[in-house]
């Protein structure tokens, strides 16, 4: 206990010094609690436990992200993909994959080589955190996340969190997001007496693609190692039904859209008494084509982007009896490629920019089972970032970061509750500095109810209501011509009430599970581009206020019919009205924000007899606008799609094959995710993965 007081003190210490008065209050206060407790308790051990007894006990926190089954008393709504659903699945992104959670939009710029954001309950694709391996993805420049750069091949799951996650074992910067969602690659695993696995993955199909990757995992004593590459082509092109004024009467082919890049990520994995530890690195090359979009008959663009993107991240965790740490680290560096050549296309502007962005993050989390049923922690994360620009009276911003969340929870026989407190600082520097941003500290709670009536059922009934910002991004605040070094954070605040059955109805029913949420958001201060003196001038301001009042429902159901023939169907749906209520003199206040259909929906089904497996996907988005101004210029159509695939597992006496055949797109609907932006129609794509 000595070491965690003197731990804290020195975080007091660092804290004074950089005037952060209020966070050395707290950790004073913590230390205080903590000497208490030591004092009027006697801390009990069991020193017969073995290191791997230690590790399985502590590895319990994490069921809550890894099994859907034992989350039936979850605090937070929470949607999960396996990786052997998301094998199923007729995708090639992580972004593919997040269109069959609830209340999730995804923007999808056209094509295998479109950028592809996601925005969570109609509050903004800033206000999502993304994290990988436990540690937030981030990009200064513009807070966007494109899920396209992420495969699915090593991935071990997708989980979705509205508000945040309910294990209080996170970094302080995960409290500061609207909604989170996590990607898990692969941690190796290895059957008895085996050290080495190989998985060799071809993908190929429409559009000249091309796609292996492959996988070695090895184990040395008690470390494990995996390194993984994979390379994809495309060529983008595929035909499209455009459509003028009058209807659809011309057939094209989208161009430009060509994708070559190169993943390639390593891994190492370790276990120590009470706790384990984990190393990632990671590349990512791509050289591609913007499809651009479809406007006045114009088909053809130039545009050209190359991207370069590296992170190496540790994370270090521990139990020493009521108290755990968890260290995590990162750094990323980014370099962004622009270049529009009008010797190429004489209607494009002359543009080459180059972007580097350097990101240095350092978390340090303090977890105390003070009781069986009582837990809290003390979280604390610093983030350094940099922009350089070869951009005209570019400013070079910096900025500093800090984060400290309190958070607790108590679990008791019917109701569980869990509170939080997350304080921002953020501190810039430019070149400039009468356009540099003035200090910000924040501070923003939350709050999240669980109740369960009866014990003999898995009725959970669960409400939350949390505050949240999002700052405003280096291009919001310092793009020459137009950033605002005035803007306000973006803030939202989120009401939430729901209900979560999941029993066992039968022997031949093994598992359903229904989730039903109602909430309310709203987003305050919104960041917006208006134009100024005139139409070729913009700059950013805060003015938009917006109100989500929405709905979401996921249901699923596992069936075993017999030995050898099993079933699975999972459903989605979500309505959200999502007002614009800016400008009470608008002749289109409270009009729908752009691209929130009102209804959206889902639909997965797979059936299993011996090795073969048949799964269909179903995808519906309702009618939308492109504008807040509701009128049938903006109107933008209602589409859906209908995918198909069949697999099959081939067992021979070294290894295994396993085949799949995907049809996505069957009925070859056309349609548009974003205005002129037309995507695929009907596209096949054939898997072989084989493995030793």
């Amino acid at each position: 206990m000595g070491k965690v007081n003197s731990y804290l003190l020195s975080l007091c210490r660092c804290a004074i010094k950089l005037n952060y008065i209020k966070i050395a209050v707290v950790l004073l206060c913590s230390i205080f609690c903590v000497c208490g407790y030591a004092q009027n308790n006697i801390i009990t051990v069991d020193t017969t436990a073995t290191a791997s007894d230690s590790v399985k006990h502590y590895d319990i926190n994490e069921v809550v992200i890894t099994v859907d089954k034992a989350d039936n008393h979850s605090v937070f709504p929470t949607q999960r993909l396996s990786g052997e659903q998301l094998k199923g699945f007729a995708t090639y992104s992580v972004a593919d994959a997040l269109r069959y959670f609830s209340g999730v939009q995804i923007k999808d710029y056209g094509g295998t080589g479109g950028l592809k954001t996601v925005n969570i309950r109609s509050m903004g694709t800033n206000h999502v955190g993304v994290c990988y391996d436990g540690i937030e993805l981030g990009n200064a420049q513009n807070g966007t996340v494109d899920l396209g750069k992420f495969s699915l091949d090593n991935m071990e799951a997708i989980a979705l969190y509205n508000g945040q996650k309910s294990d209080l074992m996170q970094s302080a910067k995960d409290y500061g997001s609207s909604g989170n969602i996590y990607l898990q690659s692969k941690t190796p695993t290895f059957a008895y007496n085996k050290k080495h696995n190989l998985f060799a993955t071809v993908k190929g199909g429409s559009f000249h693609t091309i796609n292996p990757s492959i996988l070695w995992e090895s184990k040395i004593k008690d470390i494990s190692l995996a390194v993984s590459a994979e390379y994809l082509y495309t060529s983008g092109k595929y035909k499209f039904t455009y459509t003028n004024p009058y209807g659809y009467d011309t057939t094209a082919i989208r161009t430009n859209g060509d994708v070559n890049s190169i993943r390639a990520e390593i891994g190492l994995f370790g276990n120590i008494v009470g706790g384990k530890w984990r190393v990632k690195g990671y590349f990512y090359h791509s050289e591609r084509g913007y499809p651009g979009a479809v406007i006045r008959g114009i088909f053809y663009h130039q545009d050209r982007q190359e991207d370069n993107n590296t992170f190496l991240q540790a994370s270090w965790q521990k139990q020493m009896g009521i108290y755990s740490l968890i260290l995590k680290t990162k750094y990323s560096f980014d370099y962004l490629h622009y270049l529009s050549d009008p010797n190429l296309d004489i209607t494009a502007m002359y543009v080459n920019n180059l972007y580097k962005q350097h990101e240095g993050y350092l978390s340090i989390v303090n977890h105390f089972q003070i009781k069986p049923i009582w837990e809290c922690a003390i979280s604390y994360d610093m983030q350094y970032n940099t922009l350089n620009a070869n951009l005209y009276n570019f400013v070079y911003p910096k900025r500093l970061s800090t984060y400290i969340s309190l958070s607790t929870a108590l679990k008791l026989k019917h109701l569980r509750i869990q509170a939080a407190a997350l304080g921002s600082y953020f501190n810039d520097k430019t070149n400039d500095t009468e356009q540099q941003m003035s200090d910000k500290f924040i501070c923003h709670p939350s709050i999240f109810l669980s109740y369960q009536p009866l014990l003999k059922h898995n009725l959970t009934i669960r409400a939350f209501a949390k505050g949240a910002m999002r700052m405003p991004t280096f291009n919001d605040l310092y793009y020459t011509f137009i950033g605002n070094s005035n803007l306000k954070p973006e803030t939202t605040y989120q009401y939430n009430i729901g209900v979560h059955y999941n029993k066992p109805l039968s022997s031949w029913c093994e598992f359903i599970s229904v989730q039903i949420d109602g909430y309310f958001n709203q987003v305050k201060n919104k960041i917006v581009a208006t134009p100024t003196s005139n139409f070729f001038r913009w700059t950013m301001i805060n003015l938009g206020y917006v109100e989500i009042l929405g709905v979401d429902i996921a249901a699923q159901a596992n069936f075993a019919f017999t030995k050898y023939l099993t079933a699975t169907i999972r459903g989605n749906y979500t309505y959200q009205s999502a007002k614009d209520l800016t400008n009470p003199n608008s002749q289109f206040y409270g009009g729908q924000i752009p691209y929130i259909p009102w209804h959206s929906t889902s639909v997965n089904a797979s059936l299993g007899y011996k090795n073969y497996k048949l799964h269909y996907s179903f995808i519906y988005t309702g009618k939308r606008y492109d504008s807040s101004a509701n009128i049938i210029e903006n109107y933008v159509l209602p589409w859906c799609t209908h995918d198909l695939s069949i697999s099959t597992l081939l067992h021979f006496t070294k290894c295994n094959l396993q085949l799949t055949a995907d049809i996505n797109n069957l009925f070859n609907q056309q349609y548009e995710v974003v205005r002129n932006y037309p995507m695929p129609g009907t596209n096949f794509k054939l898997t072989a993965q084989i493995i030793f």
